[in-house]
């Protein structure tokens, strides 16, 4: 009896329940997807029930953002909780820079996850370094299969796999998905997982994609934002492909999802789907992200950096059975900064004492619980094809993007009244009056408090 005793007491003290089974985690990752590209954010031209059915069986992140526009430091900050100058990923890895030695070299949640039992894999884009000290084998994972620069074809990609770089025919999004699901047959239900399925869709080039995709957008004349100078003709053909490709993905997705429900493993596992950040695609007339170029004329023309809503609000779903309500929205701000802190909550882990990532653990977000709005702070250093050093400070009602190095650049929005981003108040103010009196200053002196607080190598920086 005293035996029974003892065992009831350990099961009440360390969590030995079904319930507090450590769950498994899928984080799915796109690349160069906007968060108005999904149906769920209220897109009825895009054909996305695997993505949509992630926010309609869990909650749907309506203020989902990233802290920097472009694929690398997006990336690096995902793993980190580290904000990019912290990180010395300031822009996209450019090849040259990789062969030089950039990389990633802080510690990942997935190490965590790792170093607690979880068996960790990553299958598809890494574009976090290419020497032997970066490679996902080092930062956390357990199995990788994929590639390490940022670019890739696809259809018949050339890939990472067992160690060997070969070509593999096939479009890339199901033979990473093939990997994937491979990869959950074999590691079964023994033990946690944790599975980084990162696709190289929807970026450029958007096809070739399996006809059964881009069959969908056959017959479609899709919406296009309005901006003077943009050929509609070229944007709508554009935005067709884009659509093809987000579709090849969730095609994918929906395999994914059907494999863990039918083997029963999605009772306890974690589904998050997202992408790396944001897109235009048009929107203020600018072709692709943070780093994109304007649009005009049927040209592509000279860089336009940027840290437009467009470029950082990302789709953001995730499906918890018995955690999250299905059909839960927010609109509470989140970020990628996030994402250290939130997924080692949800695995039940503390945050090891040699670490310090930023962000919040929204977590209470999951549970319907309340949380607080917050400021977010943004950074963004452009070098590869033009200059900018960009700075940013958003609240829930304004905006202001600080340009290092150049004079009568900065901007100010009113995200209420304004949230498409179209009026600079700072320069509607300089000759009208119409700035709202103590704002910039108010968002100046948080954003130099924010610089502050990590050293931000810009401080010493004049007009």
């Amino acid at each position: 009896m005293r035996n029974l005793l003892v065992l009831f007491a350990l099961m009440l003290t360390t969590g030995l329940s079904h319930a507090q089974t450590p769950p498994n985690i899928i984080t799915i990752v796109t690349d160069d997807q906007g968060q108005w590209a999904m149906g769920a954010y209220g897109n009825e031209e895009i054909h996305t029930p695997g993505m949509d059915r992630i926010a309609q069986e869990g909650i749907l992140f309506a203020n989902a953002l990233v802290v920097s526009p472009v694929c690398s430091p997006a990336r690096a900050t995902w793993l980190t909780g580290r904000y990019p100058t912290e990180l010395g990923i300031t822009e996209w890895i450019h090849p040259d820079e990789a062969k030089a030695g950039l990389g990633l070299n802080d510690p990942t949640w997935a190490e965590v996850l790792q170093n607690n039992g979880y068996t960790t894999a990553m299958v598809g884009k890494w574009h976090l370094g290419n020497l032997p000290q970066y490679h996902p084998s080092q930062k956390g994972y357990d199995h990788f299969m994929g590639f390490l620069d940022g670019g890739n074809k696809p259809m018949n990609p050339t890939l990472e796999v067992n160690g060997e770089v070969k070509k593999i025919n096939g479009p890339l999004p199901d033979i990473l998905t093939d990997d994937a699901l491979a990869w959950l047959k074999s590691v079964g239900s023994k033990k946690p997982f944790a599975l980084s399925l990162h696709f190289r869709a929807p970026h450029l080039a958007y096809g070739p994609v399996p006809k059964s995709d881009t069959d969908h957008y056959s017959d479609l004349d899709p919406s296009i934002p309005s901006f003077p100078g943009v050929d509609e003709a070229v944007v709508k053909k554009s935005t067709k492909a884009y659509y093809g490709s987000i579709s090849s993905i969730d095609r994918n997705i929906e395999r994914l999802l059907t494999y863990i429900d039918d083997t029963g493993l999605s009772k306890n596992t974690i589904v998050l789907f997202t992408s790396d950040h944001g897109y235009n695609e048009g929107r203020h007339g600018i072709k692709t992200k943070g780093n994109g170029s304007w649009w005009a004329g049927g040209v592509t023309g000279p860089k336009r950096p940027n840290m437009f809503d467009t470029s950082l609000k990302i789709p953001l779903a995730i499906r918890w059975p018995g955690v999250v309500k299905p059909g839960l929205k927010s609109d509470r701000m989140v970020s990628n900064l996030d994402m250290y802190r939130t997924i080692l909550s949800m695995a039940g882990l503390n945050i090891p004492s040699t670490v310090s990532p930023h962000g919040k653990d929204f977590t209470p977000i999951l549970r319907g619980e309340a949380f607080p709005q917050r400021d977010l702070f943004g950074q963004y250093d452009l070098h590869n094809g033009g200059l900018a050093y960009m700075r940013m400070i958003r609240t829930e009602d304004y905006k202001y993007v600080r340009h290092f190095h150049t004079r009568h650049m900065d901007e100010l929005y009113d995200l209420k009244n304004d949230p498409d981003e179209t009026k600079n108040l700072i320069r509607r103010g300089a000759r009208q009056g119409s700035l709202p009196e103590g704002i910039l200053e108010n968002l100046q002196a948080k954003l130099k408090a924010n610089m502050e607080a990590i050293n931000d190598p810009l401080l010493t920086d004049k007009y």
